[in-house]
């Protein structure tokens, strides 16, 4: 039997899509349930704990003191097929991307416009990853996840993980308590729903000259990010930093009477949604910078490291976007990433 190792003094630049260089104390990475568990019952556990995956979503503003766990648990299948549609299954160490291609590749609809969203498996129900107008909620069946107090493992339907707008159980009450560890999902093998809600994707398979189709769909996401998205292998970034705020609709007319060319969208309950990267470039923040850290020159959204800016340094730039948004607009941005070590 291979001898589990925890260790020590690791930089995690690696583990992170930023590129930050900072260190944990403990390092143990889980490549089986087996390791999983053996971790949670050793004496190290006890101490602060950071669990990661693909290390896509977060950004690191210091050493962290304690253990990072590294979920690295793979492999995906076919559970069942009943009419139109097929469950699936899938470890929390799978990389989103492949996983998603790899229903493509089966015939399996319903993830095709979340292609190419960074990140593992295991970290996409925490945030309820979402793009060009789908949610990961709307194919989710079920989740496994393990609970970190008791050492047993639980199930959480849909309407248990309480999923929001990038949010969702896993993030307020249930954080810091549980590691997922597989997700299930309810993918269409025929009579696929195609959602074209946004022009972009309409606009880039005319381009394309394609058809509507799972297919299509996805290859025409893939292009709309590259094009807009820098490659963390090369600029370090973790996708779209903060969320698209959402405001009443009083606040919304007030803005709108002041700045009558305010992208928005509805959001029901008398709410708006304000496209948060064009208050950033409205207020000339896409030319700030902080060290090496800085705004991606093709969205504003994303802050980007120019190779070596800190996690501080980076956090001071949020919060000096985050200041100039809110004196012009009266609107406060909240990070999608989840910063460790400090708050935005």
């Amino acid at each position: 039997m291979e001898e589990k190792k925890i260790l020590e003094n690791v930089s995690l630049k690696p583990y992170n899509t930023f590129g930050v260089d900072v260190s944990a104390q403990y390092f143990f990475e889980a490549h089986t349930v087996d390791d999983l568990l053996w971790i949670v019952h050793h004496s190290l556990f006890d101490l602060p704990k950071l669990i990661i995956g693909g290390g896509s979503n977060m950004l690191l503003t210091e050493d962290f003191e304690g253990l990072v766990l590294k979920i690295s648990l793979t492999v995906k299948w076919i559970e069942k097929s009943d009419g139109d549609h097929t469950l699936v299954s899938v470890m929390a160490g799978e990389n989103w991307h492949e996983f998603v291609q790899w229903t493509l590749k089966n015939g399996l609809g319903g993830l095709e416009n979340l292609s190419l969203i960074p990140g593992n498996v295991g970290s996409a129900p925490i945030q309820n990853i979402g793009a060009y107008g789908v949610e990961m909620k709307d194919t989710f069946h079920h989740l496994e996840a393990l609970n970190t107090n008791t050492g047993e493992f639980e199930i959480f339907t849909k309407k248990e993980c309480n999923f929001g707008y990038r949010d969702s159980y896993f993030k307020r009450k249930g954080k810091g308590s549980y590691i997922i560890t597989r997700v299930f999902f309810t993918l269409t093998n025929k009579n696929h729903k195609l959602d074209m809600r946004y022009g972009a994707i309409e606009e880039e398979l005319k381009r394309l000259d394609l058809e509507p189709s799972i297919y299509s769909i996805s290859e025409a996401v893939c292009n709309i990010r590259m094009k807009k998205l820098p490659d963390p292998k090369i600029l370090g970034n973790s996708g779209s930093f903060f969320k698209n705020p959402v405001v009443p609709i009083d606040h919304f007319e007030k803005l709108k009477d002041k700045f009558p060319e305010i992208v928005s969208y509805p959001a029901g309950n008398d709410s708006v949604k304000l496209a948060a990267g064009w208050m950033i470039e409205k207020v000339g923040a896409k030319s700030f910078t902080c060290g090496d850290a800085a705004v991606h020159v093709n969205q504003a959204l994303v802050l980007v490291n120019h190779g070596n800016a800190s996690g501080k340094e980076i956090e001071q730039l949020a919060m000096k976007i985050k200041q100039a948004v809110f004196d012009t607009f009266g609107v406060t941005l909240r990070p999608e990433v989840n910063i460790i070590g400090s708050t935005v």
